[in-house]
C-alpha cells in the first residue's frame, strides 16, 4: 500500500469513528428525552419556575361557586419543599398567599403562609387537585394498573385507570392524550391525567349520596401553564351573565337568580327573578324566603322578608342610583310549610351595576 493510499484509509477510518460517535450521542440524547415511565404520582414532572392555572369549584367552598387558582413553583427550600406563591380569583376579588408544598405529594403544609381568608381555598386544593395523592404517592403507580385502591365507601368501585382519552384542554394548543381514572358509585367520577404533568388536567367528581341526584363534589380544568412568574391577577369589576345558580349551605336547595335587562344600569328599573329548586333541582312549591340587596358599603338597598313563591319562582324590581358591586342575598325559610329549622339555607350572588 502506498503512502497516499494509507493516508486515505486513515481519513476514512476517522470519519467512520466520528460518525458512529455522533450517532451514538444522538441516540443517547433521544433515549433520555423520551425516557418516560408509565408511572404517575401527584407532583411528577414539576420543575422550578413552572406555574399552573386552574378553573375549579368544590362542593364545600363558597357553595360550589367557581374560582380560579394559580400556583407558581418558585423555588425549593433546604428541605426540598416547594415555595409556591398562590393567587385565587373569585368574583372579581384576588386573594394571595404562599403554599409550602411537600416534595412527596404536593401537600400544602401547615406552615404555609396564607391569610385566614385563603383557608377555604387551601382546603379546596387538598380535596380536589391534590386528592389523588392518597392513592398514588411517590413513586406512583402504573397507568395500566388494574386498581389504585378503594375509597372507604360501601358499594363503590375501585379507583383505577380506565383507558386513554383525547381531550381539548385550554392550556394546550392541540388535543392531548390523557389517561382517564374512574371511580363509580351510581355515577362515574372521572379524573384525567397527562403523564409527566404534576396535577391532573381535568376532573369531574360527584358527592356520595344514597338517594336523589348526586351533586358535583369538585371539578376543574387546566386553563394555562408555562415557565416564569405568571402575571399577578388584579381585582376587577366582576362580569357576570345571568342566570346564576348556587346551592344553599346544606345542599338541600338550589337557588337561581335571573334579571332583566341583562346589563344593569343606574336609573333604569331591573327585575330580578328568583327560582328555588330542591336538591335534585326540581322546582319546589310554596317556598318562603327573604330577599335582600346590599350595596358595596354594606348599606341595605332592599330588604324583603318572608316572600312567597307559590310555584317556586317570583319577581322583584328595583332601580339603582349608584354604580358598583351589589350583593343579592336569598335565604330559604320554609318549603310547603316545613321550616329549615336551625339551619341557614342562604345563597349570595355578586352582581355589577353600571
Amino acid at each position: 500500500m502506498t503512502k497516499d493510499e494509507l493516508s486515505k484509509l486513515q481519513i476514512y477510518i476517522i470519519s467512520v469513528l466520528v460518525s458512529s460517535a455522533i450517532l451514538a450521542t444522538t441516540d443517547l440524547l433521544f433515549s433520555n428525552a423520551f425516557a418516560v415511565d408509565n408511572n404517575w404520582y401527584v407532583g411528577e414532572g414539576v420543575t422550578k419556575d413552572m406555574y399552573v392555572k386552574y378553573r375549579m369549584s368544590h362542593f364545600d367552598t363558597n357553595n360550589g361557586r367557581e374560582f380560579i387558582m394559580t400556583i407558581y413553583f418558585k423555588e425549593q427550600d433546604d428541605q426540598g419543599n416547594w415555595i409556591a406563591p398562590v393567587f385565587v380569583e373569585d368574583q372579581g376579588k384576588v386573594f394571595n398567599g404562599t403554599f409550602l408544598l411537600s416534595p412527596l405529594d404536593l401537600t400544602a403544609l401547615g406552615t404555609s403562609q396564607i391569610p385566614p381568608e385563603m383557608g377555604k381555598y387551601r382546603s379546596a386544593y387538598a380535596n380536589s387537585l391534590q386528592w389523588l395523592a392518597a392513592f398514588v404517592p411517590k413513586p406512583g403507580q402504573s397507568l395500566n394498573a388494574g386498581s389504585w385502591g378503594k375509597i372507604a365507601s360501601i358499594g363503590g368501585s375501585e379507583i383505577k385507570p380506565s383507558g386513554n382519552q383525547e381531550l381539548n384542554i385550554p392550556a394546550f394548543p392541540d388535543p392531548v392524550d390523557t389517561v382517564r381514572v374512574e371511580y363509580y358509585k351510581g355515577i362515574a367520577s372521572n379524573t384525567y391525567l397527562l403523564n409527566e404533568f404534576p396535577y391532573p388536567v381535568m376532573a369531574k367528581t360527584y358527592v356520595d349520596v344514597t338517594t336523589g341526584s348526586a351533586p358535583i363534589q369538585f371539578q376543574y380544568i387546566l386553563v394555562e401553564t408555562g415557565k416564569g412568574q405568571p402575571a399577578i391577577p388584579e381585582a376587577s369589576i366582576v362580569e357576570v351573565t345571568p342566570p346564576l345558580k348556587q346551592r344553599t349551605d346544606r345542599g338541600d336547595y338550589y337557588v337561581s337568580l335571573d334579571w332583566n335587562p341583562p346589563t344593569i344600569t343606574t336609573g333604569n328599573e331591573t327585575t330580578f327573578t328568583v327560582e328555588i329548586a330542591d336538591k335534585d333541582q326540581f322546582p319546589v312549591t310554596q317556598a318562603s324566603y327573604d330577599f335582600m340587596i346590599m350595596g358595596s358599603n354594606n348599606t341595605i338597598l332592599l330588604d324583603l322578608k318572608n316572600q312567597l313563591a307559590r310555584e317556586g319562582t317570583k319577581d322583584h324590581s328595583i332601580t339603582f342610583d349608584q354604580p358598583g358591586i351589589v350583593t343579592v342575598k336569598i335565604q330559604v325559610n320554609s318549603v310547603k310549610g316545613v321550616t329549615t329549622g336551625i339551619f341557614t339555607e342562604l345563597v349570595e350572588f355578586v352582581v355589577p351595576v353600571k
